[in-house]
Parts: C-alpha cells; sequence; structure tokens
C-alpha cells in the first residue's frame, strides 16, 4: 500500500467518547472513497476483517481492537439543492454532526435543530438512526453514499433500503439477520449523507421540557435558531460532556410495551414514565425504571451511572469496557428483576 499510511498500535483513548484505554493493532485513516477503495484492493489488507470507526461515540472498547480500523475522516459541506418545497445539504462522513447541524442553520436551511448537541459522526447517524425531541434522523434523511468493504464498489442507499428503526438500521446487522437478505453490518463504509430539509420550515415541539422553555421565554413561535439554543441548554443541563467525564450518552434503549404489560406495571409503579405511540404500543422510559432501581449515582469499579440522568453510564476515571459491561449486565438484572423487562444497550461492544 504505497497510496496511504498504515498506522501500526495506535492508542484508541482518544478516538472513543468514554476514554476507555485501547489499541488499534493497525489503523488507515480514510479521507475519501479512493482510500477505501486501496484498502479493499490491497492484497494485504483487502481480505482482512475491519472495523469502521466515527467519532466513537457509539461503542464500548472491550480490549484491543484486531480488525483493521478504518477511521473515517471524509470532510466537507454543501448544498446538493433546492426546490419550492426542500432544501437537500450533504455532509461527509468524517464531519462532527453537531458541527453539521450548527452549519445549516447559519446557513438558512432548518430542520436539523432538535438534534443538536449529539455526539459522534456524520456518517454514523444513520446507523444509529439518531433521534430527539421528536425528530428521528430517518424524518429527515435523503440518502447517503457508501463503499462496499469486500468489493470496493460505490453504491447509494434511500431511506427504505436503510431499514430504519428505532436507533436501528441495515448496517447494525448481519446479511444473515435480515429477513430481506439485506445486512450491512462490517460490509459498507457511509462516505457521504445527504439530507431533506422541508421549506416551510415547521417547528418540532410537544416535550415537557420544551414546553417549558416556550413559557419561560413567553414565545409562542420560536424560530429554529432559538429550539437549536434550547436544545443545547437542556441537553448541557442533563448530560455530561464527554470532553470531561468519558460516556456514550443514553446507554439503554427506552423499551416499548403493550397496552397490557403498561397497565400492569402502572398498576405497581403508577409514576413510572411512559409514551403512547402511533401504533398502540407504549414507550417506557429507561432511566426512569432504572433510577426506580436504586441505581443513579452508584459505581461498578470506574465505572458509574450518571447523578443527573440514570440513563448515562460514565466513566469516573480509568474505567475498563469490562468494568461498564459488568455495570449494564447488573443494571439490565435488576430492571428485568422488578419490571420483568429486558433493556437492551445502544452502543456497540467492540
Amino acid at each position: 500500500m504505497t497510496a496511504m499510511l498504515v498506522e501500526k498500535n495506535v492508542p484508541l483513548q482518544s478516538c472513543n467518547t468514554f476514554h476507555i484505554v485501547a489499541r488499534a493493532h493497525s489503523l488507515v485513516r480514510v479521507a475519501s472513497e479512493a482510500d477505501v477503495q486501496t484498502v479493499v484492493a490491497s492484497s494485504e489488507w483487502g481480505p482482512c476483517p475491519k472495523f469502521v470507526l466515527g467519532g466513537g461515540s457509539n461503542i464500548v472498547l472491550t480490549g484491543d481492537v484486531k480488525p483493521l480500523v478504518l477511521k473515517v475522516e471524509i470532510k466537507g459541506k454543501r448544498l446538493v439543492q433546492e426546490t419550492a418545497k426542500t432544501f437537500v445539504v450533504e455532509a461527509g462522513a468524517g464531519e462532527n454532526w453537531h458541527d453539521f447541524v450548527t452549519w445549516t442553520l447559519q446557513q438558512g436551511y432548518p430542520g436539523l435543530e432538535n438534534l443538536a448537541l449529539i455526539p459522534g459522526t456524520v456518517g454514523a447517524a444513520p446507523v444509529q438512526n439518531i433521534g430527539a425531541y421528536g425528530v428521528e434522523l430517518q424524518d429527515r434523511f435523503e440518502s447517503l453514499d457508501a463503499i462496499d468493504l469486500q468489493t470496493g464498489r460505490i453504491f447509494t442507499l434511500n431511506a427504505a433500503q436503510c431499514g430504519f428503526g428505532y436507533r436501528d438500521s441495515v448496517f447494525k446487522h448481519a446479511p444473515q439477520a435480515q429477513t430481506a437478505g439485506l445486512g450491512l453490518a462490517g460490509r459498507a463504509l457511509i462516505t457521504h449523507v445527504r439530507f431533506s430539509l422541508p421549506k416551510p420550515w415547521k417547528a418540532v415541539l410537544g416535550y415537557a421540557d420544551l414546553e417549558k422553555k416556550i413559557a419561560e421565554a413567553n414565545i409562542a413561535q420560536p424560530s429554529a435558531l432559538q429550539i437549536y439554543q434550547w436544545i443545547c441548554d437542556i441537553r448541557r443541563a442533563k448530560l455530561p460532556d464527554p470532553d470531561v467525564i468519558g460516556n456514550v450518552g443514553s446507554f439503554f434503549k427506552n423499551p416499548t410495551v403493550t397496552p397490557e404489560q403498561r397497565d400492569d406495571i402502572i398498576a405497581r409503579d403508577p409514576k413510572i414514565v411512559h409514551y403512547h405511540l402511533a401504533d398502540g404500543s407504549v414507550k417506557l422510559a429507561a432511566g426512569w425504571l432504572i433510577d426506580a432501581c436504586g441505581w443513579k449515582g452508584k459505581s461498578v469499579g470506574n465505572a458509574g451511572v450518571y447523578e443527573k440522568q440514570a440513563l448515562v453510564l460514565v466513566n469516573r476515571g480509568g474505567a475498563t469496557g469490562g468494568e461498564v459491561m459488568t455495570l449494564a449486565r447488573a443494571i439490565q438484572t435488576s430492571v428485568y428483576e422488578r419490571f420483568g423487562i429486558r433493556l437492551e444497550p445502544e452502543p456497540t461492544v467492540v
């Protein structure tokens, strides 16, 4: 491989927001599609297992990474198209997500403000189908470009082909795990993502935290920029800054139950926080369940539950991936024993 540098024994503590100490046996920094294709075409590196790394905001490293790490650093932001109904904007997969959201608003392209301050990169956002305060990525998604890590072929996927679900997509499933046969976990690297931002813009409100901000400011019709600022303020007040305290944001998905299960739980715990979904099911607040089991502020080794939000696990200094997962499993056991609900982790365990 003469076209790029393969780094050896690379520290990954600064490449994951949990700040867990681990190393990559081999790492390539990807700045373009050509970089990926060079790796795929290499007789030495092409056939070997690969691990795609963005901002490291949704992974728990439990040891050194043996597959070849492809560190995505593809940059660029642009307006692709403007129509009477939409702005279509594009960003390189290596762009910081929050910086991209900020840029869209600065350019006069509202629509992503509810997703402000979510850590990670643009390329990782579709993998997780990130969401917050009433908006999910799939609501604003137009298409993405990716490269097949086995063939080097560049391909494009629309929203339906991405198989978006709650914190889920086709990129999180192996081929045999998908009924349609299209699973791209470990098979593809996202290079560019495009978003369709609706015109005219309409505010997405309705969450208690936002309604409180509206009442305090006495602003009946807030602008996109005002909502963006409120979202940033709310998240900073509730969630630890990964640059200061290692974490991956929400560690567990909010579980969904049937109305019958909800009634059974409410009969025992009337104060449980829950939300009714359009399909008739009920989403429970995982943070409330964890807090009700007494975990807020508790620790296992150097891994702990954040004092202000039980849904967030934190690195109190020197935590290992093993300690984080031991804590996570203990929480899962407590919640299951009390409520009969199995919590599912959001981050990928490596």
